[in-house]
């Protein structure tokens, strides 16, 4: 048997914004494939932040086992953050102190597991290695709930977030049918989606008829409109006796305000959201005078690991893997994508596309995904969305009745320069 000769340079990997309930998986796909090509492999301590502190963790001291597990382990294995690089031509010293420990550390692969913010960052990274004459290849790793990145058919983390939606809406759809005649009239659940409807959209999966929960769901690709929503909801009480409204977020009224605007921002300058609920329940209760309920999932859409889609947690370490492939065959400024093959039986692949046409793009639901009347999904949109929820990624269990997650040892990296002063 030849022996495996390391491979010169090193790769890193860091993790980006809102982790998934599948992000981790696509971490060990990257680690998996790097051992494998005799590759040492780093991970970036909380993000970009953690590339330009030089605050970097060897993953090469965590046991085969530890990485294995992180294949059903949710959160961010090593830490993620919301930082937005600046332009090249606003902060050069950013991106040139970044090329500055990659040279310490000779680091010559950076895969980025992010949303359009970190594409935007991988691209420019690839950009100013050139610039400064450093052999280095930037890969983005695709992760968003919001399924909002452009080329690639659907995004690692979304599907298990659909799956979660789905459930939950028709588990609490359930409940509200069985305490009708006495109690709440009305349910409106919440979910994440700033701009791109995709997750209110996979809550439609839950039931299929007018009579069938949800249903009203309201998209942040339309504009709200009281009376038309105030006339459903009444509309179905009357009928059904009962109504369950999913809303996203980012629903915004006729002069193209947030309903849920909370007054500050987060770190890449995006209105904080939430609210919307209790918003439309008071509306619902001021209006229609129906007892209601509402509820706020918040971070357990995007950590409910035990409720992950099988197909997505394939496809979440599939594109790590790729990443890798990519980077080692000499690929830079490009994005390992899912590319649907077939609706039925669903079958998929992976392939590249380039950074530029994904940086700083969103994808919003197509017009021909969202009823005619504004308040409900297509049979386009099932075809589309029902693939990616498909089987079960069940998590090891203890004798405690609780999941069996992993915590990594995440040894630090000796550093080599100056403290970064930002």
């Amino acid at each position: 048997m030849p022996i495996r000769r390391p491979v010169q340079g090193k790769l890193l990997y860091a993790q980006s914004g809102g982790v998934t309930a599948v992000i981790n998986a696509t971490a060990a796909g990257v680690i998996e494939a790097a051992r494998a090509r005799g590759v040492k492999a780093y991970a970036a301590r909380n993000g970009i932040l953690g590339a330009l502190r030089e605050d970097l963790i060897d993953t090469g001291k965590e046991s085969k086992a530890a990485i294995a597990a992180l294949r059903h382990t949710p959160g961010g294995a090593f830490g993620s953050c919301r930082y937005k690089l600046k332009s090249l031509e606003a902060n050069r010293a950013e991106y040139e102190r970044l090329i500055e420990v990659f040279r310490a550390h000779d680091i010559r692969w950076f895969l980025y597991n992010g949303g359009n913010d970190s594409a935007d960052t991988a691209l420019k990274l690839s950009q100013i290695g050139k610039a400064m004459g450093y052999d280095l290849r930037c890969i983005g790793v695709p992760k968003t709930v919001d399924n909002d990145l452009a080329v690639t058919d659907c995004c690692p983390g979304f599907g298990s977030v659909a799956k979660y939606t789905a459930i939950s809406t028709l588990e609490a759809s359930l409940d509200v049918a069985s305490m009708a005649e006495t109690s709440t009239k009305v349910f409106i659940l919440e979910v994440m989606g700033r701009h791109a409807g995709w997750i209110a959209a996979a809550a439609g999966l839950a039931g299929n008829g007018p009579d069938e929960a949800p249903h009203v769901i309201l998209f942040p690709e339309n504009v709200f409109e009281e009376a038309a929503f105030l006339a459903k909801v009444k509309a179905t009480v009357e009928r059904v006796g009962w109504c369950t409204v999913v809303a996203s977020e980012g629903i915004r009224n006729s002069a193209g305000q947030f309903l849920a605007d909370a007054g500050t921002h987060d770190a890449f300058g995006h209105v904080q959201l939430g609210g919307v609920a209790p918003t439309l329940a008071a509306l619902v209760k001021q209006k229609l005078g129906y007892k209601y309920h509402w509820a706020l999932p918040d971070y357990l859409q995007r950590s409910a690991r035990h409720a992950a889609s099988k197909v997505d947690a394939e496809q979440a370490y599939a594109v790590g893997k790729a990443a890798v492939d990519c980077a080692l065959a000499g690929m830079n400024a490009v994005m390992p994508v899912i590319v649907r093959i077939s609706d039925a039986p669903y079958r998929w692949k992976v392939e590249s596309a380039p950074l530029a046409k994904i940086a700083n793009r969103e994808k919003k639901m197509p017009k021909g995904f969202i009823a005619r009347d504004g308040f409900g999904i297509t049979a386009a949109a099932r075809r589309y969305l029902a693939p990616l929820i498909q089987g079960e990624a069940v998590p090891p269990y203890g004798t405690d009745g609780l999941p069996r997650y992993v915590t990594l040892k995440n040894a630090a990296v000796e550093r080599k320069l100056p403290a970064w002063r930002p």
